[in-house]
C-alpha cells in the first residue's frame, strides 16, 4: 500500500477534511494531495500538499494529475441536497461534469486504478420502502443532489463495465462529525445540535418531531470508505453504490441522548423545505450487501456519538478553538 499517490479531489468538505487525515496516515503526508477551490483554515491541510482545482476545469485537472501522478482517486466535490435545490442547474453541472472529468480521466490513464464516488440516500424517492430500504429497489428521486446522485450510480457501473475503470462508492446516510461545520445537506441540524447544545442551551430544528432519518458517524463513515476501497476487487461485487447504515434515529431522539448529559438542554420545531427533502428519503437502510461482501460492521451508536460528539466539540469552545 506504501506506493499507491492519493488524489482527494473536494478535500475542504466534512468528509473530505476527514479522510485527508486518515489517509496521511496510512501512506504518509507527501502520498496524498488534497484539493479543492481553496485551502481550508484547517490544520491538517498545512501537512502535506494541497492543490487548488475546480474540478469543472478540465486543464488544470491534468495540470494536477500529470504533477502528482495518483493510483487512487476520492472525488468528493459536490453541491449538496438543501443547497443544489437553491440553484439546480450549476448542481448539475458540477455533479455530473466532474465525475466524467475523473471517470474519463480514469479510462484514459490506466495508472489511476481505483476511483471512489460517494453516493447518497438522497438517490433514493418517495416510492422507495422507507423502512428496511432494500440494496434494489424503486429509485425515484426528487432533489436534483439525489438525481445526479442515482445517475453518477449508473455511470460508474457503465464506465467499470464498459471500460475496466475499478469503480467504487457507498450511498451514505447522513454523516456526522464534529471537526467541520454542517455544509448544507439535509441531514445537518444532526451536527449543528450539538453546537447549539453547548453554546446556548437549545436548538430550533429545521426537521420535525419524527422525522427519523438514518445517519452514520464519521470515525464509521472513514472506515467504511477505507475499507471499500481497500478491498480486493472480487469481494466487491456491485459496481453501483452499496447500501450503508449505522443507525436511524428522529430530532426527539438525539435531544434525549443530549439531555442524559445536559439536562436543561431544549428543542424546537420549526420544519422548513427541508422537510419535504426528508420526508423522501429513507428511515432505516438495509446494508446486508456491504456486510456479507467485504464485511461491514458500524462500531457507533447515538449513546456511543453523543458522548463523543459533545467531548469533543466541548473541547473547541473551551480551549480557544473556534468553530
Amino acid at each position: 500500500m506504501g506506493t499507491e499517490k492519493i488524489l482527494i479531489i473536494g478535500s475542504c468538505g466534512q468528509l473530505g477534511t476527514e479522510l485527508v487525515e486518515s489517509l496521511r496516515g496510512i501512506y504518509g503526508d507527501a502520498n496524498v494531495v488534497a484539493s479543492d477551490l481553496k485551502k481550508a483554515d484547517n490544520p491538517v491541510f498545512e501537512g502535506g500538499p494541497f492543490e487548488e482545482l475546480d474540478i469543472l476545469d478540465k486543464k488544470r485537472f491534468s495540470e494536477v494529475l500529470s504533477k502528482h501522478k495518483p493510483t487512487h482517486i476520492y472525488h468528493l466535490a459536490a453541491l449538496l441536497s438543501a443547497t443544489a435545490e437553491k440553484n439546480p442547474e450549476f448542481a448539475w453541472k458540477l455533479n455530473m461534469d466532474g465525475l466524467f472529468h475523473v471517470l474519463d480521466a480514469a479510462k484514459e490513464d490506466k495508472s489511476i486504478s481505483r476511483v471512489y464516488w460517494p453516493s447518497s440516500i438522497a438517490a433514493f424517492g418517495p416510492n422507495t420502502p422507507r423502512f428496511d430500504t432494500p440494496q434494489y429497489g424503486p429509485m425515484d428521486p426528487t432533489t436534483v443532489y439525489g438525481i445526479t446522485k442515482y445517475t453518477g450510480e449508473l455511470y460508474i457501473q457503465y464506465y467499470y463495465n464498459r471500460y475496466g475503470v475499478d469503480t467504487r462508492s457507498l450511498r451514505y446516510p447522513g454523516l456526522i462529525g464534529y471537526k467541520s461545520l454542517p455544509g448544507g445537506g439535509t441531514t445537518d441540524y444532526a451536527v449543528a445540535i450539538y453546537h447549539d447544545a453547548l453554546r446556548e442551551g437549545k436548538h430550533t430544528c429545521f426537521l420535525g418531531e419524527g422525522t427519523t432519518l438514518p445517519m452514520l458517524y464519521m470515525p464509521d463513515a472513514l472506515k467504511a470508505t477505507l475499507e471499500v476501497m481497500h478491498a480486493p476487487a472480487d469481494q466487491i461485487k456491485m459496481r453501483m453504490s452499496y447500501n450503508l447504515a449505522g443507525m436511524s434515529f428522529s430530532p426527539e431522539e438525539i435531544a434525549a441522548s443530549i439531555q442524559q448529559h445536559l439536562p436543561e438542554f431544549k428543542i424546537e420545531y420549526a420544519p422548513d423545505y427541508r422537510q419535504q427533502i426528508a420526508n423522501s428519503w429513507p428511515a432505516v437502510i438495509d446494508d446486508s450487501l456491504a456486510r456479507e461482501h467485504w464485511g461491514w460492521k458500524p462500531e457507533f451508536n447515538l449513546e456511543d456519538m453523543t458522548t463523543d460528539m459533545l467531548l469533543n466539540i466541548k473541547q473547541m469552545y473551551f480551549q480557544g478553538g473556534n468553530n
